[in-house]
């Protein structure tokens, strides 16, 4: 397996720079208090699918080759990292399916939806966190 380097780190921030609004930094005094220190609250929530995920989707789709972005992209998910592909895939006119157990947050399916995404529903018994790639990989391989 791969461990990323601090020059990762920053090639990526490269990468995505361009796409993404600065996440702001607030503080608040009552939290301040409560904590008998100064704290600043990352607001990740005013990135564009309000969560910080959206820059993994970034920076995995804006490296791939032209050949990887006309077969397009997969991602299993139940919201913010599906959110995140749809968004960046959309951003890059690269097509994209999501899979998503049965039940799964509906307005996060709908915002996925709306980016464009093809969202598979996925029988919620077989879905399985560490990637079950019996079940998904018929959809994938369809791609």
């Amino acid at each position: 397996m791969y461990m990323p380097h601090f020059m990762d780190v920053l090639q990526a921030q490269k990468r995505i720079r361009p796409y993404l609004p600065r996440t702001p930094l607030h503080g608040y005094p009552a939290l301040n208090e409560l904590l008998a220190t100064e704290v600043f609250v990352k607001h990740e929530n005013y990135q564009p699918v309000g969560a910080f995920k959206v820059r993994g989707g970034i920076n995995l789709i804006s490296q791939l080759s032209t050949q990887e972005r006309e077969r397009g992209v997969i991602a299993a998910s139940t919201g913010n990292h599906g959110q995140s592909v749809s968004y960046a895939a959309r951003l890059f006119g690269v097509k994209s399916r999501i899979v998503v157990p049965e039940g799964a947050n509906p307005g996060k399916v709908a915002a996925m939806r709306g980016m464009g995404s093809e969202v598979i529903l996925h029988d919620h018994s077989r879905w399985n966190w560490l990637g079950d790639r019996g079940s998904l990989w018929p959809i994938a391989s369809n791609l």
